[in-house]
């Protein structure tokens, strides 16, 4: 055989025995064992979360929520017959973690619309008003920022949408924080984006609340009480 005709055929002999053990590696379950990985993570945060020991007077203080959505020019919208389908989906979990919240009902007959969009502007005098009227010894805020925009390769409108949740004492205290994202090529309507953004990651989110709320709500720095230990 011809020198010129030997390399070659060498060559493909070498790339055709490479070690099956290398050729393994590639394999079509690769994604869905990467799904599973992300998933087990996601529930081992959750249930490191929920591990956390919460003192009986914490359960039984009440707890206030309220959700707006941030407007592309900045202003807060936070009518909150609007959100009642979110406010549901963070509610209901937080319930069924034994902890006491009220009805947006409640909240509206208490408390201004005024008061709630000053209290979204991070005016801390609102946000205690708020609270004394109400009676709620924590409050937890979630905030909507969307934006939309046109995509050219797939000529849809494109949304992604941001919810942060801030849980705070009376006080103002901010006791903890949480976020999740999402994009969608679902169109413009940001309300219905942001529930099923909600209900994708509430145990999550729902479940890092209440982790710290357990441990650090009962905390006052500077007290010598540790997180979540009764006195």
């Amino acid at each position: 055989m011809k020198l010129a005709l030997l390399l070659p055929l060498m060559t493909l002999l070498t790339v055709t025995s490479v070690d099956p053990l290398h050729a393994q590696r590639f394999s079509f379950s690769q994604p869905d064992d990467a799904d599973k990985q992300e998933q087990a993570a996601r529930d081992a945060r959750i249930a490191d979360a929920l591990s956390a020991p919460c003192r009986a007077d914490l359960k039984n203080k009440k707890i206030m929520v309220v959700i707006g959505e941030r407007q592309s020019n900045g202003y807060v919208e936070a009518r909150q017959q609007n959100y009642g389908e979110h406010y549901q989906a963070i509610n209901k979990r937080l319930q069924a973690l034994g902890l006491r919240t009220y009805t947006p009902e409640e909240i509206r007959r208490q408390i201004a619309q005024a008061e709630i969009d000053a209290y979204f502007r991070n005016d801390p005098d609102a946000a205690l008003s708020a609270a004394r009227r109400l009676g709620a010894s924590f409050m937890l805020r979630g905030l909507i920022t969307a934006q939309s925009t046109f995509n050219p390769l797939v000529r849809v409108n494109q949304v992604s949408i941001n919810m942060g949740f801030t849980l705070t004492g009376a006080n103002g205290r901010i006791i903890s924080s949480s976020e999740a994202s999402s994009a969608s090529y679902a169109g413009a309507d940001v309300v219905n984006m942001a529930l099923t953004l909600v209900n994708e990651q509430a145990d999550e989110v729902v479940a890092k609340l209440y982790g710290d709320y357990c441990r650090n709500a009962g905390f006052t720095p500077g007290s010598g009480q540790k997180p979540g230990k009764a006195k």
